[in-house]
């Protein structure tokens, strides 16, 4: 029987002596999961969004600052052709974070379920504010183009970028409470939209700024001297202030305490699970304090009760050969990949977009760069953020799945316009479907594909899949822009006035990804106010329950009564 512990008042409740006289293990994590799962929203709640939400702040604005970057890039290094950054050079750097973001998201994934989600989580906000101020400070020498400089940096900021979606995801949904798990990992999400809105600003700021020396210039290929000068400060700056909010919330990061799903089922701790609960619950920072003996004697004690299944490799291969496990990965893997072909292929072109339907134009340089962020600002603003608010509001209500579902339906209609109406359709009005397709892929499966893989998956294989998901989205993101890049310029002939000629074909592709993504949708789990426990499965008499918890529940019974003298003794102290 554990000891009941001093301490707790009308304040801050006790909850560890409300089950410290329970001997079975299985039943202390039980009752120690639910008070996290039942607490009332509070404080510690924000303060976990907030400390998540800054990370993607940042991931948002380093990914999608490169909008506004490349065409400063081309003036100020391929003046001989004529201002504008070559298309493979604009391929290249917007490539390479995506390859980094692949081995982030499923190294960092692996590595948060073998040796814990506190001491990866900070790791990657490091490498990324580190890579995101060398790529500020690069210059190409008579050896290295600064290409080459920049996709040696982006690399390794993807990783560190790809390392917090499983982290951050699954973080705040192992501390979340089940009413409202999907809104806190929606509103942890959200903040890629002011990620995206940030990068916008500054460089809208950076066009005020320097407006004299960008006005001294007509086109980007008169931009020289103190116009070039001028393009040369303002990328650098734009880069550069996306390490500013990492800064911020590292310390947050790297003193936040292990999640106690992760003690209770990886690291198989009882005592010390039952005290980072209590301390998270009365909203202490940190770990919880706890005696070094008990938990030493306690975890002998409940190697051989608990029910949970230990992690391992072949374990993992048995979990997901069932096809209702199976299924499930093959849902959130594939439903990223399909939406990020479409989503990663718009969103990292937007400039390029702007200006083929005519909205990035200008009568000097200035024009040229204000025109562009302010674009940004209209499809940010208007489309991306209120659509990641409006599923924050619904996700918890009407569900992850038919918002998914209806999201890739939507976006399939959308394309199909834009692609076939593409030349009958004025200015404005392609700028406005372009609008609306971003506020349904926000208010979508943009933010369910992040929110489902955090929530379906067993605590010991949670973040290895959640990372394995998110790396087929970032795979779709590199065909997209190794494949369907390319393809917008096809039939460009040198003098053409458009420069993007096959546009209207590749929206009518991406319409078919968006209808392939209704179809992988269909197998992934409801999981709108269901615990964490019983979409692993382990709950009798639901849906998802797994057989073999039945098989472990029983071998662990028969283990706590030889070891305890008889069941009953155990029964008659629960």
């Amino acid at each position: 029987m554990a000891t009941k512990t001093s301490g707790g008042n009308a304040a801050f409740h006790n909850f560890h002596n409300d089950y410290a006289h329970v001997a079975d293990p299985n039943e202390r994590r039980r009752l120690a999961l639910a008070e996290i799962d039942k607490a009332p929203f509070g404080w510690y709640h924000i303060r976990a969004i907030v400390v998540a939400g800054v990370g993607f702040f940042t991931d948002a604005y380093d990914i999608f600052a490169i909008n506004m970057v490349t065409p400063m890039l081309g003036v100020v290094y391929w003046q001989q052709n004529e201002g504008t950054i070559p298309s493979n050079a604009d391929t290249a750097i917007k490539v390479a974070t995506s390859g980094g973001t692949v081995i982030g998201q499923v190294g960092f994934g692996w590595l948060a379920d073998i040796v814990g989600r506190k001491r990866m989580y900070g790791l990657e906000l490091i490498l990324i504010i580190f890579a995101t101020l060398a790529q500020s400070l690069a210059a190409p020498s008579a050896s290295m183009s600064i290409v080459g400089l920049i996709i040696f940096w982006r690399v390794l900021m993807g990783v560190g970028i790809g390392g917090d979606y499983p982290l951050s995801s699954i973080i705040t949904s192992e501390f979340a409470t089940t009413k409202w798990r999907g809104a806190m990992m929606g509103s942890v999400f959200a903040m890629q939209g002011f990620g995206q809105f940030a990068a916008a600003i500054i460089a809208l700021i950076m066009a005020a700024g320097f407006k004299e020396s960008l006005k001294s210039a007509k086109t980007v290929a008169e931009c020289t001297g103190v116009c070039g000068l001028a393009t040369d400060k303002m990328w650098r700056v734009v880069i550069g202030f996306g390490a500013v909010p990492g800064c911020i919330a590292l310390y947050y990061r790297l003193t936040i305490p292990e999640t106690p799903r992760y003690t209770f089922d990886v690291a198989r701790d009882i005592e010390k699970g039952d005290k980072d609960i209590k301390a998270y619950v009365s909203g202490k920072q940190g770990e919880g304090k706890v005696d070094e003996l008990r938990r030493v004697r306690t975890y002998q004690e409940t190697q051989q009760t608990l029910d949970i299944p230990k992690a391992s490799w072949s374990d993992f291969v048995t979990h997901y050969m069932q096809w209702k496990n199976g299924k499930v990965l093959l849902g959130t893997a594939g439903s990223w990949f399909f939406l990020d072909v479409a989503f990663y292929g718009l969103g990292l072109n937007n400039s390029t977009i702007l200006s083929a339907i005519g909205y990035a134009k200008g009568d000097d340089v200035f024009e040229v760069f204000h025109n562009t962020a302010v674009g940004n600002l209209i499809i940010v603003c208007a489309g991306s953020i209120p659509g990641y608010w409006v599923t924050v509001a619904l996700c918890d209500k009407i569900g992850r799945k038919p918002i998914q579902i209806m999201g890739f339906v939507v976006l399939t209609i959308l394309f199909c316009v834009i692609g076939f109406a593409y030349h009958k359709l004025s200015e404005h009005g392609l700028l406005a479907l372009y609008v609306i397709a971003q506020f349904f892929f926000n208010f979508g499966p943009n933010a369910t594909t992040f929110i489902v893989p955090g929530e379906c998956f067993p605590t010991r294989y949670r973040s290895t899949s959640h990372g394995l998901s998110a790396a087929a989205g970032k795979v779709g993101a590199i065909v997209a822009q190794c494949v369907f890049g390319p393809l917008r310029t096809r039939g460009y002939q040198e003098g053409d006035e458009d420069k993007s000629p096959w546009l209207n074909h590749v929206m009518e592709i991406f319409a078919l990804f968006m209808f392939c993504g209704i179809f992988t949708s269909l197998l992934i789990p409801e999981t709108k106010r269901k615990t964490l426990e019983e979409l692993a499965g382990e709950v009798p008499g639901t849906v998802n329950y797994d057989s073999r918890f039945q098989t472990a529940a029983g071998s662990g019974t028969q283990n706590s009564g030889e070891e305890s003298g008889t069941g009953d003794a155990i029964e008659a102290k629960v």
